[in-house]
């Protein structure tokens, strides 16, 4: 049998190595993230869930994000990325939890927030939580898949 070389297989590989179980709290990618991871056979042994977190209401109700924080700094910001995360990692009770917000396009640029920004956040083992900034160039699809490999790549990085 030949080896599955796609990203979520190899994420799916690592996660099964570790023992690791994983989540997702999705804005701009609408699910895209554990779409891919549960693309791959086996995956229920390590996938746990998700919220597709496109309002800020549900970024509040489910993942506990803070009006504050929406109102401070925007949906779009590394720091409602970070509690979108650990609030996917708590609901879930997951080993890693991945979230993702930003501004897919067409509209609703700015120029402090343009098209193509997301705010990544991984909330890993332990107490480990890091949040990337990334402009990503292209049309809708694109910034949701370069969105959605660039995480899946960041897992692979904690081997």
């Amino acid at each position: 049998m030949k080896e599955d070389l796609r990203l979520e297989a190899q994420v799916g590989n690592l996660l099964k190595a570790k023992g690791w179980t994983i989540c997702a709290a999705e804005s701009c990618t609408g699910g895209l993230v554990l779409h891919r991871l549960t693309n791959v056979s086996g995956s229920s042994g390590y996938v746990l869930g998700g919220v597709v977190a496109y309002s800020n209401q549900v970024k509040q109700s489910l993942l506990h994000v803070r009006q504050g924080s929406l109102i401070a700094y925007g949906a779009v910001s590394e720091q409602v990325a970070s509690e979108m995360a650990a609030g996917a990692k708590r609901l879930f009770e997951s080993d890693i939890a991945l979230a993702v917000t930003g501004i897919a396009g067409p509209g609703g640029g700015t120029a402090e927030k343009p098209v193509g920004l997301t705010y990544m956040a991984l909330a890993g083992p332990g107490d480990k939580l890091v949040v990337r900034r990334q402009v990503w160039e292209g049309d809708r699809e694109a910034i949701k898949s370069q969105s959605a490999d660039a995480l899946l790549a960041w897992v692979l990085e904690l081997a």
